[in-house]
């Protein structure tokens, strides 16, 4: 399937390598916050369709940075999928509402048309935590299609929230 990453162990000449701009910049969002205090603020995610990735990615980081915790309660498709990359698993918590929607990378070409980008869906599939990674592969990998993670599957994820 379009986009969807080898899991079996390869060498490493084989693999291919994130340039370096790229890689600096998901270096710098996702170094670990060590002196940040806990935050008591929660956002909450319903109805979330996505978007472009990069505001996404600033989004998340700043939320991730201050601490605050995260309630999925409805909808969290394509870009917001990214909660699940840049939140520490502790600080999201799950309603019975709660969908995850992952589908592989694309771009607009110049006629408009979505083009899937292999590169952009292995950067995105590196970018999620190996629970989500794994999730992926038992689904078939990201392409066209969205994978749903929903019910008792993401309950075994994340927390229901209090």
């Amino acid at each position: 399937e379009l986009g969807h990453p080898r899991v079996a162990a390869e060498p490493n000449r084989n693999r291919t390598r994130m340039p370096a701009k790229l890689r600096a910049m998901l270096v710098g969002l996702l170094l670990p916050v060590a002196f940040v205090r806990s935050s008591d603020a929660m956002t909450r995610i319903a109805g979330d369709m996505g978007g472009p990735l990069g505001e996404y990615l600033l989004m998340f980081a700043a939320m991730r940075d201050s601490g605050e915790q995260v309630m999925i309660d409805g909808s969290c498709f394509s870009a917001c999928t990214l909660v699940t990359a840049l939140i520490p698993r502790d600080r999201i918590c799950i309603t019975e509402r709660a969908v995850l929607g992952f589908h592989a990378g694309w771009f607009e070409n110049k006629a408009g048309e979505r083009v899937t980008s292999p590169t952009g869906t292995r950067v995105l599939y590196l970018m999620y935590p190996p629970i989500i990674r794994n999730w992926i592969d038992r689904q078939g990998g990201l392409g066209k299609r969205t994978i749903i993670l929903e019910g008792r599957e993401l309950a075994a994820v994340y927390r229901y929230c209090r």
